[in-house]
Formats: C-alpha cells, structure tokens, sequence
C-alpha cells in the first residue's frame, strides 16, 4: 500500500498507533516490526506472531488525542458484533495466509485477534516448547470459566509431550512425564494406562498406529490446539474456522428452510455461491407426470419400489402383480414381468431386504399368501394356514429369513420363507404391520384404533399410540423414529415413536374408511406424500401442515404412492383408475432453472417441430422426447 495527497495525517495515526504498542513515542519514518507502513510509504515485512497482532483495545483513542492534527474527526468506537466480524475476518486471512493484510487490518480498526497470552500459548504448543505452553496456562487461568478446564487441557498438553518422547526413542523422559507430571493430576486415570501401554511399542510406526496419533509435527499439534480451544472463551481465542462454520450453518439453515429442496449437495462451501440466497423451483420438484402405465385393466390397488430402487411392483384388483423395471439414468419404467394367479385381487406388497423376494397379500376375504422370486418370476411359497383367515398385511423381519402377516380375524403369525408357522398371536386383529430394525419388535395397527409393539422373542406386547378414529394404514421411517398414519376422516397424521407423541396433522386430504397408503420420501426423507379420494396425491414438507403440492391427473381414488428411494425426484401413484402414474421434475426447464440445478448439466435443443415436441437432455448421458402439451414421457433416446 501506498499512501498519497493527504494521507500524511493517516502514516502519523499508523505510526503513533504502532509507536504504542512497541514503547515507541515517535512517528519519525523508523520500520516498525509489525509490517505496517512507515514515514516514506514503504511496507516493512513482519515477523511477529505468525502474522497475528494483538492490540490494546483503547490505543486508538488515545493516540487520536495525542496527535497534533485537532481537524480530524475522531474515530467511532466500533460496536462489539462489528469487532466480532472483523477478528473472524482476520482470523480467515490468517488461516490462508495473508499475515501482511490481517495486521493492516487489525491497525486499522484498533481490535485484535485474540488475547496477547492466547497468541503465545498457540505459538508455544505448535512450535512443541510444552514447558512454555504449561506457564501460559497459569496466564490464561484468569479468563476461563471454569477452573478444572486447566487441568484437562494440561492433561492434553502432557500427553502430546508423552507422545513425541515415545516417538523421538526418549523413553525414560517419556516415563517420567507418566510418572512426575500426568499421574498426578489425577485425571482420567483410564486413559493413563492406555498410555503407559504404548511404552511397550517397538517403532514410531507402531505407537502412531496403536495410538491413532498423527505423530510429531504440526499436524497433530493443530489438531491438539483445536481440542485445547474448546475449552478458551471465544473472547480469549476464537474456534478454528469460525467464518467457515458459520458461513456452511448458513448454507444449511437456507436449504432446510427451502420446502423444495431434494437433492443431496456437498456439505463444503465449494459446491454453493455465498453471493445468492439457496433456492429451488418447483420445476424441480417431482409434481409432473414423467408416465403413465396402464397395463393393469381394473383398479390399481398398490404400488411400491424396491429398495435399491431399481424396481417398482403394482398390485391390482385384476389379480396380477407387475414388475417394473426402473432405468436409473432415464427413470423410464418398462415392463419387466406380470406375476398372475391372486385370484382375489392384490391388496399389499413388501419387498424383502435384499429385493429377492415379493409376498403379495389379497383383500379382508382372502386367505392366501404368496412369495415370489422376482428375478426368476416363480412361486416360492403359497401360504395358507386355515380357510377363514384374511391374511391382508405383511412385513419382512431385517434378517430377511422371517416374515410376519395377519388380518382382521384375529390371526397374527410369524413364518419364514417356505411358509412354515414360527410363532403366533392369537386374538390380535391386524390392519397394518411394520418390523422395527432390532428385528424383535413387530408394530400392528388394529381394530381398536391404536399401534401396539409385539415381541415375539419374550411374547411380551406394549402400547405406543392410541389415535380416536379408526388407523387405515401406516408406515415407518428409515430410521425408526417416525410414524405415518392414515387415519379415517382425520387424513394424515405424524407421530413420534420414541417420545409417543403426535408430532403434527397435514392438512388438505381427503380421507375416509377406504385404506389410502401414504410414503416418506425424497432427500433424507423430508417429505410425505399422500394419496387421496379426491384423485389427487398430496405432498408436504415434513415440518408443514400445509402441501406444498396437489398433483392432479387421476380420475379416482388414488389408493397408494412410493417414492423412489434412491431417486429422490421420482413418484410413483397408484389409482382406482387402474393407472399407475410416475411423477418427475418440469420436463421442460427455463434456462434460470436449469442453472439452479446444483450438480445437474441440462442443456436445451428442438427439432424443427418445436412447437410439437422438445427433447431434453439430462446428466449429459442421456436423452428423453417428451410431448410437448402433456409433457408425457414418449421414448428414450439413444
């Protein structure tokens, strides 16, 4: 930098600034060690403090009184969330280097980084003077909140020092830090026999292993100095990239403030702008008809993707199941195979863990049972254990060896793959089941409006919720906290597993007696959908009761949606209408939309019939026609 026309004044303010710090009363043109501007205009090189000044908080005023220009305005004091800015500012220069520019700025507006025996205890610890480091302690004792975090953080001190001995062949200077300085402190007397353990270790390689220690060097000690920061108030040192931190938190806050944000992004700032507020469209979100599938000829009454989400199965009143195959770069379905023979109809399916197996369940009045090998399309298994059952539900146990079913006459059984009766529950009347993943606790809504849990491992059985009205259906999140009720004339309802409490009611279905089936979905299931005896499917964001979309396009009840669970923008819905539909994002997108699209290339092109037909090329891989008035999927370009 270099100062001109009437910055003389300023190099009189620099230097009686600089003058105080060092004991200096003069601004006679002499370098100042700091690396701030001299008399002639020159920038002198600094050595001091790896680049971080501290400063006397009242220098500023001080000195403006002191010098002899009486016309310049004094200097407003800055306020306390403006001094924070500027030393998470200077700390972030400091982190990329630029030491030169943090002291100009630190001089400039009269704050400091961090407190001048801060600075010193960090210089010591990553230059390794451990003695040193132990007296800033002492120092910093002062300005901490609670006295026991000295002891901890000499205990940390202590034990780098123990390490590096070890790792330097020191081994009785090693032994007497255990003996003469960790001992005593009487702290963590656990973690000290670990230690001990690694005198016992016959070469660096070795103890850096056992200890999953970084070894000697600036490394391990930054790594140190952060552990030793959490116990500092930030006024004393501030956390290791704080303006990193609070920029990503930002970043985060914004996108789960988005209600149509469903793409896993980069945690990193390098994957974001700071200079624009996180947005998504609509557009991009799963609330157009991508295909519609009609092979069924009566009412589709049930539609779920496989878990890998290669795969999509719908059951219908026709007594067929179709298997569809999902084309993961497309997200085009096509026919893989028709599984026939449920002579009353398809009410429910569920998918084993692995996606091997299918069991397809029938109405209140059927009571069969049927395992399919999907990739072979064979019958495994067809079950049945007496006449007068009604076998209506299923669900996998996590192991994928068991299963358990039941109805609403009072049978409720435990099987494994070739149907053979494990364990049973009389005089349960099941409306819906779910296995939780510790593969002992079986959930059953029944007939008296509750979810109970059944052990069949200690045949012991709790109560978990209890709603007023009639449970039609429910599923349960991937992580087994989160329940999702259909309940009758009520709609939709979200309830917390654990605490056993009724989270929030979504608002905008349309629900009665019929069983409508409803899904978590989308990037780490932020959204529930909904089918509805409106014809529409209904979507929310987890957090509100309001939907943030009403997808139309059915002309009946829709009984049942999935959403896939590895493509976080495809739908599947199913209807009375005896279609299945595939929702997907805008096939069309303006060109703003198409950049919003984080990690998505998308580029636009036309026949000469543009009017007509658009083609639209995603993930620079592949290519999908589309109609351009019913925005219909027509065939895959290749």
């Amino acid at each position: 930098m270099q100062a001109n026309g009437s910055g003389q004044d300023r190099e009189s303010e620099l230097s009686l600034r600089t003058g105080s710090q060092n004991g200096e009363t003069s601004s006679s043109g002499i370098p100042h060690s700091n690396g701030l501007l001299t008399s002639n205009g020159n920038t002198v090189s600094n050595n001091n403090n790896n680049g971080v000044l501290c400063h006397s908080d009242s220098a500023s005023d001080n000195n403006s009184t002191e010098d002899g220009t009486s016309g310049r305005k004094k200097k407003n004091r800055l306020s306390e969330s403006e001094e924070d800015v500027i030393r998470l500012i200077g700390q972030h220069l400091h982190d990329l280097g630029l030491n030169q520019t943090v002291d100009l700025l630190m001089q400039e507006s009269g704050c400091r980084p961090e407190h001048p025996s801060a600075t010193k205890f960090r210089n010591h610890v990553i230059e390794g003077d451990w003695d040193k480091a132990e007296s800033d302690l002492n120092e910093l004792k002062a300005l901490m909140h609670s006295p026991s975090a000295v002891v901890r953080m000499k205990f940390l001190l202590l034990q780098q020092k123990y390490l590096e001995y070890l790792e330097d062949g020191k081994v009785l200077e090693a032994l007497q830090v255990l003996r003469a300085e960790l001992t005593p402190l009487k702290y963590n007397t656990e973690r000290i026999h670990i230690l001990s353990g690694y005198l016992m270790c016959s070469h660096a390689d070795d103890l850096k292993a056992k200890a999953e220690w970084e070894g000697k060097g600036s490394a391990s000690r930054t790594k140190l100095l952060d552990k030793l920061q959490t116990y500092l108030p930030p006024s004393v040192m501030l956390p290791p990239h704080r303006l990193q931190t609070l920029l990503k938190q930002a970043v985060e806050l914004q996108r789960e403030r988005c209600l149509y944000h469903n793409t896993k992004l980069d945690s990193g700032l390098d994957s974001v702008s700071l200079l624009l507020d996180h947005t998504c469209s609509r557009k991009q979100f799963p609330c157009y008809t991508q295909q519609i599938l009609t092979e069924h000829c009566n009412e589709v009454w049930f539609c779920k993707f496989s878990n890998d989400g290669t795969k999509l199965a719908t059951g219908s009143k026709d007594t067929t199941v179709i298997v569809w195959q999902v084309d993961m770069e497309t997200q085009h379905l096509k026919l893989m195979k028709t599984l026939e023979g449920h002579a009353y109809g398809v009410s429910y399916l569920a998918w084993s863990p692995d996606d091997a197996y299918l069991i397809a369940c029938g109405p209140d009045d059927c009571s069969e049972l049927w395992l399919w090998n999907v990739q072979t399309g064979e019958l495994r298994t067809k079950m049945s254990q007496s006449h007068e059952d009604s076998l209506t539900s299923v669900a996998w146990n996590p192991d994928g060896k068991r299963f358990v079913t039941g109805g609403q006459r009072g049978q409720f059984y435990q099987c494994d793959l070739d149907g053979n009766l494990l364990d049973s529950w009389e005089g349960v009347r099941v409306q819906c089941l779910w296995c939780l993943n510790d593969s002992r606790t079986v959930l059953a809504s029944d007939t008296h409006q509750r979810i109970r849990g059944y052990n069949f491992e200690d045949l012991t059985d709790r109560n978990i919720i209890q709603e007023d009205h009639p449970i039609m259906s429910f599923t349960v999140s991937k992580n087994g906290r989160l329940a999702l009720l259909n309940v009758a004339t009520q709609g939709v309802h979200l309830w917390d597993l654990q605490d056993r409490v009724l989270v929030r009611k979504y608002q905008g279905v349309t629900q009665g007696f019929y069983t409508i089936h409803s899904c978590f979905g989308g990037h780490n299931e932020d959204f529930i959908a909904s089918g509805s005896e409106d014809h529409k499917v209904y979507i929310w964001h987890r957090r509100s009761e309001l939907p943030i979309a009403e997808l139309t396009g059915h002309t009946r009840t829709v009984n049942c949606v999935s959403w896939n669970p590895v493509l976080p923008g495809l739908l599947a819905s199913a209807s009375d209408d005896g279609t299945v539909r595939i929702w997907g994002p805008a096939p069309f997108l303006e060109v703003q939309d198409a950049e919003g699209l984080n990690g998505m290339n998308v580029e636009m092109s036309s026949f000469e019939r543009c009017c007509r037909l658009l083609v639209q090329r995603i993930c620079s891989r592949s290519g999908s026609l589309y109609d351009a008035d019913s925005f219909c999927f027509i065939r895959c370009l290749k």
